[in-house]
């Protein structure tokens, strides 16, 4: 075994390594942009270097950066970890060729699936079932738009060279497909450095299902059983699972005899994953395979009791994998919810800033928690915003499902919008909790799954609860300052002599506002709202938990102070309170005549000029943040009035970028 790994990449999974590693006795050398030098694998590895500014392409991605430094620090070997390097196969050569260790598969293989072309056509030569459509080397528009015909719409594009969603466009009418193959080019350019497209026949709601193989450098490949991931927004996944419900043990022998010849047949060694489309009536179609470890490995880990990352290690120095492999069996049921900091309502965008408050539930046997982000950290435009990973576990789905609601209901994240409350929402569906489950899952459950809960008297009982004793411990920390900090004067409990104290607060609690009238007393308010009454008793921590009992039961919640609002958090669900004279910040898309960047990013396309009378609905720039596009579009029919950012800008949120004037307006 080597003594010093260097782990190539940033956020949980290289903590996830750096852990296993020191497990192993084996030293740690982490890498890290200008943006992470306070980030927590910086933090946990035995050694750090910086390598370059914030933009991966001038730090994460510069292979030869991370070449020299493992060179100067006397690093044996190079985990690339997911994403990044980790399925270059330039790097992985560029790693032997300095006599280093690339913990991952040989560059023959990663080379072999690196394109989505060459694979479907490698896999096609090895038997495995593949999607009808065009995988070739003729790339010309009208060439493409030619074969979308032949396959038959709906077709879906996809970049020849990447993965996770990038360059990824579903096309349903013939009259769409030249604006969506300029996109879908410029998002894989920008995310791969290739713009060559396939187009498969789109499948009418398939499930997503991946087998988990492994392969050491002696002949030995198994398949460690199959996950379902087709919970997905944006074609990137949301939540999977381990193993996936409702196959038969024949379908699943079927696909991992599959898996393992498609890995055999390229000469794969060390981890990776055959994704497979499954259709309604049973038949299966290789899609394409990630030559390195995936985001959700930790669901496969619990119902195998086996440590990946550690087998990942052993295998790139040279042990061979046991053949008790061959009598593992599926141990209950697991599954992952990704954390990510973004706002489903609209349209999943991504959310930057500072993370404020993070609280996590506490890991238990049943609750793993991964993550490289702690409270105080800064969400940036640079990188996936991922935040954290919940992963549970139980005997049955059933079991793991309610374990899964209990642990999103523990959530509470601050100075950015997160998607708990999507995913809290999500894992109390019906169709999740009867594994109805396909591509389309969240579209299909849109309206739940997107709507704001209205507070009800438990919330709002909270809500008030949260107001009142953050007003007064403020009022303690201001009389603290003064010279008699134990006047009455600094009371905020509306104190009457010989009465009990009285006040209407007026608070607006998710866009919903409310004159509730309160009666104080030594334990707590006595609340009416609507002629409502609700009785609230309890305590607020320095840390923001509430304790509380609202009408006799007990409630347990977080209350942040943000700068122009509270935060409730109450069983995963985000409740924005505010005073009626609280200035609210906006992020609005639409301003005085101007359309503004909705969030940090990148100007990839300006798609019109100066004067331009443009329709509803056109697209007029396209932005890039968090590795994916965002189209700004007309509201209305108008005019082009000026444009204030162009190609390759970096753009705050709330940069005007195009002046606009409504038609008639």
């Amino acid at each position: 075994m080597f003594a010093k790994l260097l782990v190539a990449n940033r956020g949980e999974i290289a903590c996830r390594i750096i852990r296993t590693a020191r497990r192993m006795g084996i030293s740690t050398v982490a890498v890290y942009s200008q943006a992470d030098r306070d980030a927590a694998h910086v933090a946990m590895a035995d050694e750090a270097y910086a390598i370059g500014p914030a933009p991966a392409r001038q730090s994460y991605l510069d292979g030869d950066k991370i070449i020299e430094t493992a060179r100067r620090c006397g690093a044996e070997a190079i985990h690339p970890g997911y994403g990044f390097l980790s399925e270059n196969a330039g790097f992985a050569e560029a790693c032997a060729a300095a006599g280093l260790i690339f913990v991952g598969p040989p560059a023959a293989a990663i080379r072999a699936m690196g394109g989505k072309s060459e694979a479907k056509a490698s896999m096609t030569a090895a038997s495995v079932p593949v999607v009808p459509g065009y995988h070739g080397a003729e790339q010309s528009e009208g060439y493409l738009a030619e074969q979308a015909e032949g396959i038959g719409y709906p077709v879906l594009l996809k970049a020849s060279a990447g993965g996770g969603g990038k360059g990824m466009r579903i096309i349903e009418r013939p009259e769409d497909f030249a604006a969506e193959l300029a996109g879908a080019k410029r998002e894989a350019l920008a995310a791969f450095g290739d713009a060559r497209m396939l187009i498969e026949k789109y499948l009418i709601r398939p499930r997503h299902i991946e087998v988990q193989v492994f392969a050491d450098n002696h002949g030995r490949c198994v398949a460690l059983f199959e996950r379902d991931c087709s919970i997905q927004r944006r074609h990137q996944k949301v939540i999977e699972e381990a193993p996936a419900p409702g196959l038969s043990a024949e379908l699943r022998r079927r696909m991992q005899e599959a898996a393992v010849a498609a890995a055999k047949s390229i000469g794969y060694s060390g981890a990776g994953t055959i994704e497979f489309l499954l259709d309604a009536g049973g038949e299966f179609y290789f899609m394409e395979m990630n030559t390195r470890l995936q985001v959700e490995h930790p669901v496969t880990e619990f119902i195998t009791g086996l440590d990946l990352v550690e087998w990942q290690l052993r295998v790139a120095a040279g042990e061979a994998l046991p053949q008790a492999w061959d009598r593992l069996a599926i141990n209950g049921h697991a599954i992952e919810a990704r954390l990510y900091a973004e706002d489903p309502a609209h349209d999943f965008l991504p959310s930057t800033g500072r993370i404020r408050h993070l609280v996590l539930p506490a890991e238990t046997a049943e609750l793993r928690i991964d993550s490289g982000i702690r409270a105080g950290d800064t969400i940036t435009p640079h990188y996936d915003p991922m935040i954290a990973k919940l992963i549970v576990h139980g005997p049955d789905r059933e079991t793991a499902v309610r374990r899964l609601g209990q642990a999103l209901g523990q959530v509470a994240i601050a100075g950015v919008s997160a998607n708990t409350g999507f995913l809290a929402r999500l894992a109390r569906l019906p169709d999740f909790l009867h594994a109805n489950l396909d591509t389309g899952f969240i579209p299909r459950n849109e309206a739940a799954l997107l709507m704001t809960p209205a507070p009800d008297a438990a919330g709002i009982g909270l809500a008030a609860l949260g107001v009142v004793a953050w007003r007064k411990a403020e009022a303690r920390r201001q009389a603290a300052l003064t010279a008699d900090p134990h006047s009455p004067w600094a009371s905020t409990d509306s104190f009457r002599l010989n009465a009990p104290g009285r006040e209407t607060l007026r608070l607006t609690i998710s866009d919903s506002s409310f004159a509730l009238a309160l009666r104080h007393d030594a334990n707590g308010i006595d609340i009416e709202t609507e002629g409502q009454p609700i009785r609230a008793e309890g305590r607020l921590s320095e840390d923001g938990l509430l304790s509380a009992r609202i009408g006799g039961a007990k409630r347990t919640a977080h209350f942040f102070a943000e700068p122009h609002e509270f935060s409730l958090f109450v069983d995963g669900e985000r409740l924005l309170v505010s005073l009626p004279d609280d200035l609210e910040a906006g992020s609005g898309v639409a301003t005085s005549g101007g359309l503004t960047a909705p969030m940090p990013g990148f100007i990839r396309a300006v798609l019109v000029s100066v004067g331009t009378a443009v329709e509803q609905g056109q697209a007029l720039v396209v932005m890039e943040a968090m590795k994916m596009e965002h189209t700004i579009r007309a509201p209305s029919a108008g005019t082009i009035g000026a444009l204030h950012a162009g190609e390759g800008a970096m753009v705050e949120a709330g940069t005007v970028l195009v002046e606009y004037e409504a038609e008639g307006g």
